[in-house]
């Protein structure tokens, strides 16, 4: 990500993030072999922040307080809608518009919130209490 060790606020997140990168995507999958964008969000929040959030993308957002994508914060959650008018893709805030998720197409990677095709289909950013 072209940060310094200076720059790293949680090293437990960069942490985490490193070990699971480049795990393959697998709808509904929940282990290294395999993860889905929702499971490896429940998995990094409740290993990095000892936080429980929501099993589908959809619960996630239902339960978190909606934010603006010009107040997200590293750790808050990211929301878009693809292919339809419900939430169906989340990822993990990092810094200067990067993102972690688990794509259908790379497995868990870092983008950009600034790549067309996530400006397209992002809806909102989301926070759950204290992070």
């Amino acid at each position: 990500m072209g940060l310094s060790q200076k720059e790293v606020n949680n090293s437990k997140l960069f942490v985490f993030i490193s070990d699971w990168y480049g795990v393959p995507y697998k709808y509904g999958g929940c282990a290294k072999t395999g993860v889905d964008c929702s499971c490896f969000t429940n998995l990094l929040y409740e290993k990095v922040y000892n936080k429980k959030t929501g099993r589908s993308a959809d619960e996630m957002y239902k339960t978190c307080e909606k934010v603006l994508l010009t107040e997200v914060r590293e750790g808050d959650l990211i929301f878009f809608k693809i292919g339809g008018s419900f939430i169906s893709h989340v990822g993990v805030y990092l810094r200067n518009s990067l993102f972690v998720h688990s794509s259908t197409s790379k497995g868990v990677i870092i983008n950009s919130i600034d790549e067309a095709y996530y400006k397209k289909y992002f809806h909102s950013g989301g926070r759950l209490k204290n992070i």
